[in-house]
């Protein structure tokens, strides 16, 4: 009898997939050829089908590598070398890099927004479709909210990486300028930091 693997089984397995696609693609593009996703594919050792559920196109596949992961090497740069336990301190760290920089490569960030949009399309239907995003936002807020993981069941926790995820990046930047109608930068950068706070500090009231 076949028995499915269990879902989180799953989803790392495609985690790994990703990144090996991703780490191929860089390698290829670093010895000054700009990849194709069958070219990543192959040096990945996986399926051309597979790559492509990826990375629709090369556009997507360029745009991972090329142009996102060197954009936010600031966040992992400073998330890496964070200095106090106080998660309040360590959450508005992750806002004060990731959102300016959001804010001032809005056009990149806006390209990707539209090729994740074009890859879930693509893929919609597919019970075995392949991770969107690389699911950064999640990673990080796990590492800001480590010292205080022990105080929150697993709902707990979950709720609060969910609802924070919201505060960051560009969905938040296009929910600012697109939906409120704020014009000015600054203010939006204040409404989504104010926002997170207090996302914060109810989650760990419920603590």
């Amino acid at each position: 009898m076949n028995v499915s693997p269990p879902e989180d089984f799953r989803a790392n397995q495609k985690e790994r997939t990703r990144s090996a696609l991703v780490d191929a693609a860089t390698a290829l593009l670093r010895s000054g050829t700009p990849p194709t996703v069958a070219e990543a594919a192959e040096a990945a050792k996986v399926s051309r089908a597979t790559a492509y559920r990826y990375f629709p196109t090369q556009e997507a596949l360029l745009l991972e590598i090329a142009s996102l992961t060197p954009l936010v090497a600031p966040v992992e740069a400073a998330l890496a070398n964070l200095t106090t336990d106080d998660v309040e301190e360590r959450l508005l760290v992750l806002l004060d890099t990731l959102n300016p920089i959001a804010f001032s490569d809005e056009i990149a960030m806006r390209t990707a927004l539209r090729v994740y949009q074009d890859t879930w399309l693509e893929n919609y239907g597919n019970n075995d479709a392949a991770p969107v995003r690389e699911g950064r936002r999640m990673r990080w807020l796990e590492l800001v909210l480590e010292p205080v993981r022990a105080d929150l069941s697993d709902q707990q926790w979950d709720r609060l990486r969910y609802a924070l995820a919201l505060t960051m990046n560009i969905d938040a930047l296009a929910v600012m300028k697109d939906v409120c109608r704020i014009e000015d930068d600054d203010e939006a950068l204040e409404v989504l930091r104010w926002a997170a706070r207090a996302l914060l500090r109810a989650g760990l009231d419920e603590t």
